[in-house]
């Protein structure tokens, strides 16, 4: 089975606690702010080599709040049908744009987002503008779909389209200031066929409508298995 969770910023114990128990053919796909790669300590390394020895395969999407200098220095591989970095073991980090068929279903990833504190933290130390995607990120997204005919079972992201950022903050409505990649998965939303959205980012864990959830704390199915009779 797939699961997914969100935001751990490096926070080990809510691994050590999960409320669902993970086997050997399970995944967890963290959606964003994953957090353990920060400062490239013998720790961290520590850290890393413990969470690709986990029982279940532990995937991540970057969020606003990665090292990118570190995660850049990991090299680029294939993976379930797309391109990922493997970091340790069975811990791998999935690319943005990318398409990865897992459990026979295909997955669209694409991480990244945007830092609202990002006045107060310092660029190379506590904060990094590859947190937006590029534009060749963009395109690598674009011929992805394409490949799949603008289809695909789920979509996973740390950031979430513009109009469901707007739907979760309706006092503020007036007040939000969207950015590039929440206007082009406005766009993505309405040309791609999917069954389910699901993004962090928000720290809420909160279903909009019948194809749209987002995650934080709680570690969800990714679907219902269907069981013979």
């Amino acid at each position: 089975m797939i699961y997914v969770t969100a935001d751990l910023h490096g926070d080990v114990d809510r691994l050590r606690s999960l409320p669902v128990k993970l086997g050997r053919k399970d995944t967890l796909i963290v959606l964003g702010d994953f957090g353990f790669l920060w400062d490239g300590s013998k720790a961290e390394k520590k850290m890393l080599k413990w969470l690709g020895k986990r029982r279940y395969q532990l995937l991540f999407l970057d969020g606003a709040h990665e090292n990118y200098d570190l995660l850049d220095s990991y090299q680029v591989t294939d993976f379930a049908g797309g391109r990922a970095q493997q970091i340790s073991g069975k811990l791998y980090h999935l690319m943005r744009g990318e398409v990865y068929t897992i459990e026979e279903k295909k997955l669209l990833c694409f991480g990244g987002g945007e830092s609202p504190d990002m006045d107060t933290r310092i660029e190379g130390q506590s904060w990094w503008s590859r947190e937006l995607p590029s534009d060749e990120e963009y395109a690598r997204c674009e011929t992805s779909i394409a490949a799949c005919d603008n289809q695909v079972d789920y979509v996973l992201t740390h950031a979430l389209p513009a109009r469901m950022l707007t739907f979760m903050n309706l006092e503020t409505r007036g007040l939000l200031e969207t950015n590039p990649l929440e206007n082009y998965f406005d766009e993505l939303a309405a040309k791609l066929q999917y069954t389910h959205w699901y993004f962090g980012s928000q720290h809420r864990d909160q279903t909009l409508g019948p194809k749209a959830t987002a995650v934080y704390k709680k570690v969800l199915p990714l679907f219902k298995v269907q069981r013979k009779k």
